[in-house]
């Protein structure tokens, strides 16, 4: 049974939490990077840290009472963190950190890449994810604390803009063959 371990109920409960605030101290020093869009060797390295950290979190117990207890220890404190967090702003905005600029009025800031160690052929995959084809149609793009991307386009994007030409050419067109028509029935 779970209590006749050698590590203490209370031991078990700790340890997770000491672990919990390890990680997101840890991820928030290391960067958005860890949370944005993973390549291989980033993904490595997040799936190690789960294994790496296993034992710290519930100790040589290896039960389903220890690892349901260390889970537990988990998400209360997740949750606490969370709701405590969503009470006070400016200590979530300084844990979680600043939004990035990598993209300003449809350029690269490239100290921002370097920064936050993104490369440009990593961005163009996230902007033709979200439908962009080129730098030339992208305002601004934002890598968020939580590492997501927000991109906002240029107004209109070139896209659009051939789309609306096409659509006025075409009904220009059309007002053309009512008016043959119009002077066909006459005669």
């Amino acid at each position: 049974m779970w209590w006749l371990t050698d590590i203490s109920l209370a031991e078990k409960m700790l340890r997770p939490v000491f672990v919990y605030v390890f990680l997101v101290v840890g991820l928030r020093v290391f960067g958005k990077r860890e949370l944005a869009q993973l390549n291989p060797f980033d993904f490595v390295v997040l799936i190690s840290l789960s294994n790496t950290v296993q034992n710290a979190i519930i100790g040589n117990d290896n039960s389903v009472a220890g690892g349901l207890l260390g889970a537990l220890a988990l998400l209360l404190v997740n949750y606490m963190v969370v709701r405590f967090l969503f009470g006070h702003r400016r200590l979530d905005q300084i844990i979680q950190g600043e939004p990035t600029v990598l993209i300003e009025n449809g350029k690269l800031v490239r100290d921002a890449l370097a920064r936050e160690l993104v490369t440009e052929s990593e961005l163009m995959t996230i902007l033709h994810r979200q439908s962009f084809t080129s730098l030339d149609e992208v305002d601004r793009c934002v890598l968020e604390p939580g590492g997501s991307f927000s991109v906002e386009g240029k107004n209109p994007r070139q896209a659009d803009f051939h789309h609306k030409e096409l659509i006025t050419r075409l009904d220009q067109l059309s007002r053309q063959i009512d008016d043959l028509k119009d002077q066909v029935r006459q005669f």
